[in-house]
This record gives C-alpha cells, structure tokens and sequence, in this order.
C-alpha cells in the first residue's frame, strides 16, 4: 500500500482514510505494508509501516494539497513534490524486489508513479484508489497539467480503480476517457471518534461555550483552506446570514494557502469581529471541534467524499452540505445548496438557527444515517477487488 501521510503525521482526511481503510482490512487478514514519505515513530501494529525516505514528517506536505493553480505557480514547492516523490519511488523500486506483493494499492496522484514502478517490477495488479481528482484540488482554477498528466498515466495503467464516490468515478470517466467497468465506488465510513475525555482548557473553546448559553448559533468548518472548499462563497454567506440574524458566531478550523486572503476577505465583508480563525487542529482539540459547533459547513466546489461531515453528524451537528459534495450520495438528513449559491446557503443558515426543532431533527436523523456506515463493510468490498484482480479478473462496478 503507497500512501503519503497516516495519523498523527496527517493534513487531512486522506490519511485518516489510509489508516482506518488498512485496518479494517487487516481485521479480514490482509498483510500490508504500507510506505510513506518520511520517518517517525508510528503507534500502528495492524500493518508494517515503512519510511521512504529519513527526512521528519511536515516536509512532504508542502504544496501537496494546495489547489494545481498555486502548485504549478510555485516552481520551488513543485520542485520540492517532485524530487520526494522520484525517491519515494526509488525506496518502492527496492523494496518491492525484496518484498514480492500479491497486489499493489496506491493512493491519489502522489503515489501513482510508484504505483506503475511496483507494477512494472512485480507483475503484480495496481489498484489506484481516487480521493480526489486535480479537477477536485484545483477548484474553479485549471490545475497543473503536469499532476493531470500523472493521474491519466496511472488511471490508464490501473488495473482497477477504486473512486470515493460516483462523482468521482464520473470525472475520471468523463475528464480522463476511462471505461466506466475499470472503476468500482467503495465509499469511506465512520470512524472510531472515541478519545480521553477532557476539560474544555482551550480558550476559543470556553469563548464558544458562553456564546451558546448567550443565544448564539455557532457554524463552523474543519477543512483545509484552500481553493477546491469554496470558503470564499461560505464568507459571502455568512455575511448574508449576519444581515438576516445577528446572533451567529462563523469558526474555521484548519490551514492552508488561503488563510489571509480568507481573513482579508472577512474584513472586507464586514464581518472579521464574527469569524474565528481557528487554526489546524488534530486529537482532543479535533474531536471538541465539531462539540462546540451547531451547524457544520461543507462548502466544496469539489468534494470527492468529504469524510468531515460523517464525524461532524457523530456529534450532533446539522449538516449544510454542497450538492457538489460525494458524501451527499449516502447522507440524506441534510440541507444541500450550489457551492456557488451564497443566497441559499445564507438562508438555510438563518433557518436552522431560528428553529431549535429543525436543528434538532436535523441532527438525530443525519447521525443515525452515519451510524450504518461501517469501514469494516467499505474493506470487505476492498478485499473482493483485490481478490478478483488478483485473479485476473475485474471486480463488478
């Protein structure tokens, strides 16, 4: 298994993904190996985990999952991508000499070229699983023709493909002319959110806490901010929102290449004494993320999946969910808007604030339709894909 981050040395929800999808498959008796770009201790005992390369965890980040505009623009961070990716290959040509496999599965674009290597050595099937599409990261923006040119190569030189949702298996078929019986849709699952439990220390939180006792709906979203989560049209909203219902409270956890412009931009609107920048979270702080919010937002321009909001729907939370979003195919409890569509989303935002009743309902049926939603079922499905390549066959769509 080529992957490029696992917990806790993740930015996002492909890792988090990686992680839960290896160990329920480890549960149904696979043996997997799994390499990442850099070195660290890791507390995972359901597979073997290797490191390419010695450098610390961080380094592999850098422009990996900015939107294609910014990576292309940036010849140093595509520089940067490019030579750890020529050696995380390297790493793979070695060790898959010594380490025959009976199937290789790699995740997204970063890992595709290894992918190809490993085949090329081994003979043996290479399943590439789509978490997103450059036509996903780039957003309204064209991508880096350098990034679709490596997804192409690698969806055509798959022998199954493995999409999060079938959005995503419509791009590959319509964006890259793929044969729609190469592609198989195993959505993402629940995760165990279970962790210590703990006093509300942070202080954003607490400050969160009393404006709810005070009457104030909390929004909120746990994204990366850039381009493909459409934050600028969550902003345009949000401001709408304001004008509509004055006791809201707008939080955005998370990093990324947009972070000032977001912030320039909530001043512009007016609306900067609103809005929390929260900053990257992980663990605890994570977990009480989505507790102190009301109603999450998923805003994508392009969401494969959008693992977030099934964690967002564990903890009570009503979800505002883009129709351009993968998730929307299996949570139905939702409110669903046009990425671009400031108007609607402003107005759902101020309904569910003004009704506790919708708000409530909302959030007992949305958690109960994520409840059935189980990796142990999403690696089942995994496993008959490995199987019937294996056997030279291709797994039913």
């Amino acid at each position: 298994m080529l992957g490029w981050e696992l917990p806790p040395h993740n930015s996002g929800g492909l890792g988090v993904a990686c992680y839960h999808m290896s160990k329920a498959l480890a549960a149904q008796g696979a043996t997997i190996d799994f390499i990442v770009p850099y070195a660290a201790e890791q507390q995972i005992s359901h597979m073997n985990v290797y490191a390419a390369v010695s450098a610390p965890p961080g380094r592999q980040y850098v422009g990996a999952y900015d939107h294609g505009q910014s990576v292309a623009g940036d010849c140093d961070s595509l520089r940067h991508i490019r030579q750890l990716q020529h050696q995380y290959s390297a790493f793979v040509r070695q060790f898959v000499a010594q380490h025959r496999p009976d199937v290789i599965h790699a995740h997204d674009w970063l890992t595709i070229e290894a992918g190809i290597v490993a085949k090329q050595l081994t003979g043996a099937p290479l399943i590439i699983h789509v978490h997103a599409t450059e036509f996903d990261r780039s957003g309204e923006y064209r991508g880096s023709q350098l990034v679709h040119e490596i997804e192409q190569q690698g969806l055509l030189m798959a022998d199954q493909i493995i999409a999060v949702s079938h959005a995503t298996k419509d791009i590959i078929v319509e964006k890259y002319h793929i044969p729609p019986e190469k592609v198989v849709v195993i959505y993402n699952a629940m995760n165990n959110l279970s962790l210590p439990s703990a006093d509300r220390q942070n202080q954003t939180y607490r400050y969160l806490d009393d404006l709810r006792q005070n009457g104030y709906t909390i929004v909120g979203t746990l994204t990366r901010l850039t381009a493909q989560k459409g934050l600028r049209y969550f902003l345009e909203a949000a401001a709408l929102a304001l004008k509509q219902h004055d006791r809201l409270i707008f939080v955005l956890f998370g990093g990324g290449e947009q972070r000032d412009e977001l912030i320039q931009l909530s001043a512009q609107l007016g609306i900067s004494q609103r809005v929390l920048f929260a900053g990257f979270v992980r663990g605890v702080q994570w977990r009480d993320a989505y507790r102190v919010l009301d109603i999450f937002v998923m805003s994508s321009v392009s969401e494969p999946f959008g693992l977030t909001a099934l964690e967002a729907a564990h903890y009570d939370t009503a979800l505002l969910i883009s129709k351009q979003s993968g998730v929307g195919e299996i949570l139905h409890n939702i409110m669903a808007f046009d990425y671009w569509d400031v108007q609607t989303l402003a107005s759902d935002i101020v309904r569910i604030a003004r009704s506790t009743d919708l708000r409530d309902s909302l959030q007992q049926q949305v958690k109960r339709e994520s409840r059935r939603l189980s990796w142990y079922d999403a690696a089942a499905r995994c496993m008959r894909v490995y199987q019937a390549c294996y056997r030279g066959e291709k797994e039913a769509s």
